[in-house]
């Protein structure tokens, strides 16, 4: 009876899971999932209507310090696509000359840094991709037959991550981080030297690959990569993120933008790094990229700028509160109901279970992110329905001080984002490849791809999912500055001290 009334709680995660691989978007999917919680918490423990919405109000309630910052992050990542200091970024990468050898940790890097600026990786494959992928056909007019190509799609998809993995503006960074109960500026300094490291390794990966492939070493003019585009990517590009346009106008030799552009995303970084509030950061980001605008003519005072400044800024908010904080807080909110009837109380006991000591259980938790990455087909679903459970396993059977318990909390942040963000890129059904594959479909329409291209070279999720895993169990994560986890006997699991007190008793 007991098996089948748990298997009964887990209902509404498979309603979840079906309606993501179906193509529902999440924005109907998690109401739908959340219905289904509310009535099967009737039937199982006896739920009120009243008792369902106050542990949905809660669950959200936790969430909303992420909610306010989210919507700044989105005005932001406008600002730094429209005023310029993404393209400066670009532009950067352009002049130190590429070939096809190398082009494709240039990709990487670029995007790495971009999607820092921006906050998002979708926004940073969709601004970048046209420039990339029609700049490998450039450089190499066999790219399609030797490899070229889908060894610069994949490190162009693996270096948008990078930013939303560890982005002080990334919506994923950012919710994962609250949902721990962790600032993001803490995540952001814990995880950094891991996170460049992963991005290192991999960009050693995409050079020896290009060395192995012996791809040519002739350069190009990349002068010529904007008139390359076609009109197909532009206009999709102005339907799904306007700001890309923007950005790619600014790309080039005739229209490039001042290289000071760049100073707005080097000060929100230094900010971070010193640890002055996120708000803070952000906003200093917003301002600087406005004033700095005005000489490198992207910005202006006069006939309405500043007030067209501000209403890109509301669009901001607007992209964010139309559909990802709605989607969140619904998500959030199916979360809460599922754990008001403890749904998830057999998976956290069979975790506890086969630990043996705080290591097995932290790598249970980040196997469990990539798992329920796979089952709901979505990262951000992933964080907020999987986040509150891995929350509760370490906080309910680690025995820790505060900051330990603190440091625990980061490395489960670091595991809802990352498994979230670089696992979805291993996962072939996952609606992060499905975006990916349109974007270059109509980016580069002279190769067919297919989610699997994704995958096949993509060293940056490789690395960042398999050495999370491989640290957390290993203990090796101890040779990472910042980044370890607390030794035992400085924590243990609850068991074993209990085991121990009876020992001596």
């Amino acid at each position: 009876m007991k098996i089948l009334k748990a298997i009964i709680k887990f209902l509404p995660i498979i309603v979840l899971a079906g309606l993501m691989i179906a193509g529902q978007d999440a924005l109907i999917a998690a109401p739908l999932a959340t219905i289904a919680a509310i009535i099967i918490a009737r039937f199982t423990e006896h739920l009120t209507f009243k008792e369902c919405q106050s542990a949905a109000i809660k669950s959200v309630t936790n969430i909303i310090v992420a909610l306010f910052i989210l919507m700044f992050a989105y005005a932001m990542a406008n600002s730094f696509m429209s005023t310029g200091v993404g393209a400066s970024v670009i532009n950067l990468a352009l002049k130190a000359g590429i070939t096809a050898r190398y082009i494709a940790v240039v990709g990487l890097l670029s995007t790495a840094v971009l999607s820092v600026a921006t906050g998002t990786s979708w926004g940073t494959f969709a601004a970048c991709a046209p420039i990339f992928l029609w700049l490998c056909h450039i450089v190499d007019p066999s790219c399609t037959t030797d490899g070229c190509l889908l060894l610069v799609t994949c490190a162009t998809a693996g270096g948008a991550c990078f930013g939303d993995n560890i982005g002080l503006i990334s919506d994923t960074t950012i919710v994962s981080s609250g949902i721990q109960g962790v600032e993001v500026i803490d995540r952001i300094r814990y995880q950094g030297v891991w996170s460049i490291m992963c991005l290192i390794a991999a960009a050693i990966c995409f050079v020896i690959a290009g060395i192995v492939m012996g791809l040519p070493t002739t350069h190009a003019d990349t002068s010529a990569v904007m008139s390359t585009i076609p009109d197909s990517a532009m206009e999709y590009l102005k339907t799904e993120r306007p700001q890309a346009v923007d950005l790619l106008s600014q790309v080039g030799t005739d229209n490039a933008v001042a290289m000071y552009m760049i100073i707005p995303l080097i000060l929100v970084i230094v900010l971070a790094v010193i640890g002055l509030n996120t708000f803070v950061c952000i906003g200093s980001g917003i301002l600087s990229a406005y004033i700095l605008g005005l000489p490198a003519g992207t910005t202006s005072f006069a006939k309405g700028g500043l007030q067209k400044y501000l209403d890109m800024c509301m669009s901001g908010f607007s992209d964010a509160g139309s559909w990802v904080v709605v989607m969140m807080m619904w998500v959030a909110a199916f979360g809460g109901i599922m754990a008001a009837m403890n749904a998830f109380d057999p998976i956290a006991k069979g975790i506890v279970a086969i630990s043996r000591n705080v290591r097995q259980l932290m790598t249970c938790n980040g196997l469990l992110c990539i798992i329920g990455n796979a089952i709901l087909s979505d990262e951000m679903a992933q964080i907020v329905t999987v986040g509150p459970i891995i929350k509760d396993i370490a906080e309910e059977n680690i025995e820790a001080s505060e900051e330990d318990m603190y440091r625990i909390k980061l490395r489960n942040a670091t595991f809802g984002d990352a498994m979230g963000v670089f696992g979805s890129q291993l996962i072939p059904w996952h609606v992060y490849l499905a975006f990916y594959v349109g974007i270059a479909a109509n980016v580069y329409p002279l190769y067919k791809f297919a989610n699997t291209d994704f995958i096949r070279y993509n060293f940056m999720a490789i690395i960042a999912v398999a050495s999370l895993l491989i640290l957390t169990f290993t203990g090796l994560d101890r040779f990472v500055p910042m980044f370890h986890l607390p030794k035992e006997p400085d924590v243990q699991l609850k068991k074993n001290v209990k085991k121990e007190d009876a020992i001596t008793a």
